[in-house]
């Protein structure tokens, strides 16, 4: 196992920090793009690098603001906020063309970072990706009460796997909304692999599904596991996770 690389620290604005970790190598550059509450140190996220070193291959895995490592609240985060913090590891860390791999929150930040560096984002790989959650998914499912509270409180806790429980912050709800894509069509051209689980419970397959009728590329395959839950974390998953991205580095090059 290699996933002792080195921890590293970018600049972001207002003095905060973006913590990450990279091994350089061959093009193209393969990002991780964790999901919401998750870090870089997840299964999925240090699999891929592990084989990545092995490949000899360009990757970079970091934490959100609010996330993992990096400086600031989760509370104060947006989806807009952690979409440009995947625009700056393309600009200041990432050599060459770029994958992005986004997982569940993160396929929705990566979308909108590749619609964003064009002449960067050559493939996306996602799993599970939740775009619009926080309005279709998350608000969809919620009671009237969970609603009041967010309009009287600006901030909803739900409980989640992690150590504390989600905070939803009407911020978040509202930059959410701004930031919609499954509305109208998703420019981005290159080669796009998703892989969804079929008993997922957080992402519906029917709902990442929706994905392949708005985004213009030619070239998506969309991969139904049967079982499959919302982490993909099985030692089985994980083989598919790394024969989807080795496909997709060689279609890229």
């Amino acid at each position: 196992m290699h996933s002792d690389v080195s921890l590293n620290h970018l600049s972001a604005p207002n003095g905060e920090k973006i913590a990450y970790k990279m091994s350089k190598g061959s093009g193209p550059t393969l990002i991780w793009c964790g999901g919401l509450k998750s870090d870089m140190e997840g299964g999925k996220a240090t699999h891929l690098h592990d084989w990545a070193i092995d490949e000899g291959r360009s990757y970079i895995r970091f934490d959100y603001f609010g996330h993992g490592v990096s400086s600031g609240e989760f509370r104060d985060g947006t989806i807009s906020r952690w979409a440009a913090d995947v625009v700056q590891v393309i600009d200041e860390l990432a050599q060459g063309d770029v994958i992005l791999v986004g997982s569940s929150m993160g396929g929705w930040a990566s979308l909108l970072a590749a619609t964003q560096r064009p002449d960067r984002v050559k493939g996306l790989l996602l799993i599970a990706p939740a775009p619009d959650f926080t309005q279709k998914l998350t608000w969809a499912e919620w009671s009237q009460e969970q609603r009041d509270t967010l309009a009287r409180d600006g901030i909803v806790y739900v409980p989640s796997d992690y150590d504390e429980p989600y905070e939803y912050s009407r911020a978040l709800m509202e930059d959410g909304k701004a930031n919609h894509i499954l509305d109208a069509p998703i420019k981005f051209d290159g080669p796009v692999r998703i892989l969804q689980g079929a008993a997922d419970p957080v992402v519906p397959w029917e709902y990442s599904r929706q994905i392949l009728d708005v985004i213009t590329s030619e070239d998506v395959d969309y991969t139904l596991v049967k079982n499959g839950d919302h982490s993909l974390s099985t030692p089985r998953d994980l083989d598919r996770l790394v024969r989807t991205a080795k496909e997709l580095c060689r279609r890229v090059s």
